[in-house]
């Protein structure tokens, strides 16, 4: 049976009806283990003519199957691509613990994935390999249509290069139902007090029409990620250097505390999911694709995600998620949040640098490419006509995302488009002042501080103002601003 799941140009292979709680980590693969590893090699497969054993061992975070299952399967792909045996351990949680703790105690891995805070810890550790001449022996990594240069300088330390990208990192933004406002016949807030008006109809009109007083028009987890708000002040989080070099936190000064304010007021009118503060990203994503909360704050790939899981769901939903750009500073401007890089580096003590130099070359390689967003062949798609490709009821469930949704191959083109409304809202990141935020040893003892009164401050326990001169305060006593 084939059904169209809300992406243009291709079509879905569904066996049977695909349930919002089959997106969950146990659902099954169309396909075994057995049968991937045997499969032919593609055309397009890059399997070196080298008959030597080439093999890594690889601590992932996202990069692989969606459950130990299918991780086997992806190992079992990447070995069929490649000719390399890769062992690509992924924990179920806490993953910055698992990595800084597994490299703090000399385990060998031969690539690590990571965030560009792990990074640089990694580095003043002296844990990570300098691969600036690694990068330019390579003709796929060197190449500026494959990554672009512009991308390289996120990733530097002190002006050398310790990890590879792993794709181009889209931001955060408010994410809406845009089916509530078009119900509500509410047009897209830009101002905060237009998001209060409309924030303040999703908890009062019954837009989800079930005749209950059960919704919020706000849900976060914690302050992740509120820089679509702060940004009517023009302040950014962590920490921001002068020319001199000082530290500062705009979320500790007064220009934050309006933010705070309109905050508090939310949560007073029960406008604001209490909760907020000790939610986790699940809870929050189950709020928003449940029908209790009409806006959250959250990645721009997950724009597209939210509308296939509903679509997927229910084909004639009409469950619409749209990311917006977040409210206006009074000089027309806007100040979103670009995700930090997610990267890989090689350790120093790895057995096979070589290796995972031509596995990277590999993943920025088309056919990487279509293995971090399509997924593996056979599991997670079949081959269509014309060399065309066709996504299976898993692939469906996968939402295109093995680890790199948008790679940062500049020559890639998603054979079978990309989920509704992720582009849209990715187009809003690259476009509205979104940057990197600026992290350093010090910051997650900073966070404790910033998160303590900024909590305090939105749920009105303390006045704003009262509520930013401590946290200042503490912030300087501490050390942790200058």
């Amino acid at each position: 049976m084939s059904i169209v799941r809300g992406l243009k140009g291709f079509t879905l292979l569904i066996a049977a009806a695909v349930s919002l709680a089959a997106c969950g980590s146990n659902g099954s693969n169309p396909a075994s283990e057995d049968t991937v590893q045997g499969n032919s090699p593609s055309p397009s497969a890059q399997v070196s003519g080298n008959t030597e054993k080439k093999t890594l061992r690889i601590l992932s975070g996202v990069a692989g199957g969606k459950t130990p299952e299918e991780n086997a399967q992806f190992e079992a792909e990447v070995q069929r691509l490649t000719g390399i045996e890769a062992e690509i351990e992924k924990p179920a949680a806490d993953y910055s613990k698992k990595l800084m703790a597994a490299l703090a105690g000399g385990e060998q891995y031969d690539l690590v994935y990571m965030g560009k805070t792990e990074m640089d810890q990694l580095v003043e550790q002296g844990v990570l390999m300098r691969l600036n001449d690694r990068i330019e022996a390579s003709a796929v990594l060197s190449d500026p249509q494959v990554i672009e240069p512009a991308e390289w300088e996120q990733v530097k330390y002190g002006g050398d290069i310790y990890s590879i990208l792993n794709k181009k990192e889209g931001g955060t933004l408010p994410i809406v139902r845009q089916d509530w406002l078009d119900k509500l016949n509410l047009a897209q807030p830009a101002t905060l007090d237009e998001f209060y008006k409309v924030l303040k109809a999703f908890k009062e009109q019954d837009p989800d029409g079930n005749g209950k007083d059960d919704t919020y028009g706000l849900s976060t987890s914690g302050l992740y990620d509120i820089q679509g708000f702060m940004s009517a002040a023009g302040v950014k989080y962590r920490y921001v250097l002068d020319d001199s070099g000082k530290r500062s936190i705009p979320y500790a000064t007064e220009a934050a505390v309006p933010v705070y304010e309109w905050f508090a007021k939310l949560y007073k009118e029960g406008i604001l999911d209490p909760n907020f503060a000790t939610n986790d990203t699940g809870k929050m994503r189950e709020m928003f694709l449940t029908d209790r909360v009409g806006m959250v704050t959250y990645w721009d790939a997950w724009v597209g995600l939210f509308n296939n899981m509903r679509q997927t769901e229910d084909p004639d939903t009409a469950f619409e998620a749209k990311g917006i750009k977040g409210a206006v500073s009074p000089d027309g401007s806007f100040m979103l949040r670009r995700g930090d890089p997610s990267v890989w580096g090689i350790p120093v003590n790895a057995e096979h640098p070589e290796t995972a130099i031509e596995f990277m070359e590999f993943w920025h390689s088309e056919p990487g490419n279509i293995l971090s967003t399509l997924g593996i062949e056979n599991v997670d798609w079949t081959p269509g006509g014309s060399g065309g490709y066709e996504l299976t009821a898993t692939g469906a469930e996968h939402g295109m995302d093995h680890g790199a949704p948008f790679p940062s191959n500049t020559n890639f083109v998603n054979p079978v488009g990309t989920l509704p409304g992720a582009l849209e809202a990715r187009e809003i990141i690259f476009s509205s002042n979104s940057t990197i935020e600026l992290s350093t040893a010090d910051w997650p003892n900073a966070e404790k501080i910033v998160q303590n009164y900024a909590f305090k401050a939105m749920m009105g326990e303390i006045p704003a103002a009262e509520a930013v001169k401590s946290m200042n305060a503490e912030l300087k006593s501490a050390g942790l601003i200058d």
